[in-house]
């Protein structure tokens, strides 16, 4: 069974665009959303009732949520010391594939890297029961691959400074681990010529967003698309939404 899942940062809660955020949405008709900045219960209950979508779960002041017109036989939010948002782990019914969503924290600097390397390394370590399964990782990673290009001058120079002060780049250590796990960058495994950014939606220059899966898996990610409709999508957002089309079926 192939579905269609999205991951989207909705930022701030994504309060006040809410009718925007269910355009794009509806105009994509995916199975399966999973939110990152989904702060505000009320309204992934709104964009869940706009889109059609029967099942959702948010909580309070929690960066990650979902809607899904799919079932969902399970869904949990783990914590893990020193992440600064839970990840939430999503079943679909009738399946065995496990959505892992997550958001790691922001800032482009040195010291904040190694706090997201510390983070990506606790969440693998508490799925690592699931590794021999077919898995997904999808969120804001908040950082920017091994060898991609960071052009610092379209940056507020606030995070110019930043960046220069701490070594005039970003260590790229996040992804790096991911890569040196076994996992496959979904996005940049299909795509390997094409930038793919997702952010900022109004002059989009850096790949926040991904989809990770075990590498012996690949063969089950169907597709992979930045929904780089900026007409739409800047209104609602300043991250465009990740589409990965995968099969579910054990």
């Amino acid at each position: 069974m192939i579905i269609k899942l999205l991951s989207y940062n909705i930022r701030f809660g994504g309060v006040g665009r809410e009718e925007k955020l269910a355009q794009v949405i509806r105009t994509i008709a995916p199975d399966i959303v999973v939110f990152q900045e989904a702060t505000h219960i009320r309204v992934i209950e709104q964009l869940a009732a706009a889109t059609d979508m029967p099942f959702h779960a948010a909580k309070k002041q929690h960066s990650i949520a979902y809607i899904s017109r799919l079932q969902i036989a399970y869904h949990e939010w783990h914590y893990t010391i020193g992440n600064k948002h839970p990840y939430m782990e999503i079943v679909p019914q009738d399946s065995k594939t496990r959505i892992f969503g997550l958001h790691l924290r922001a800032r482009l600097s040195k010291w904040d890297e190694r706090r997201r390397a510390a983070e990506i390394r606790a969440l693998l370590k508490n799925i690592e029961r699931h590794k021999e399964g077919f898995h997904v990782l999808v969120g804001d990673f908040n950082t920017l691959a091994p060898g991609e290009l960071l052009n610092t001058q379209k940056m507020p120079q606030w995070l110019r400074a930043l960046v220069w002060i701490s070594g005039r780049d970003i260590q790229r250590e996040t992804v790096k681990i991911m890569l040196d796990s076994g996992y496959a960058d979904s996005y940049r495994s299909l795509h390997p010529e094409v930038k793919g950014y997702t952010f900022p939606t109004w002059d989009p220059h850096i790949r926040f967003d991904y989809v990770f899966t075990p590498a012996n898996f690949m063969e089950r990610i169907k597709s992979c698309q930045v929904i780089d409709n900026k007409a739409l999508a800047s209104a609602a957002s300043d991250h465009f939404p990740l589409l990965v089309q995968l099969d579910i079926a054990d």
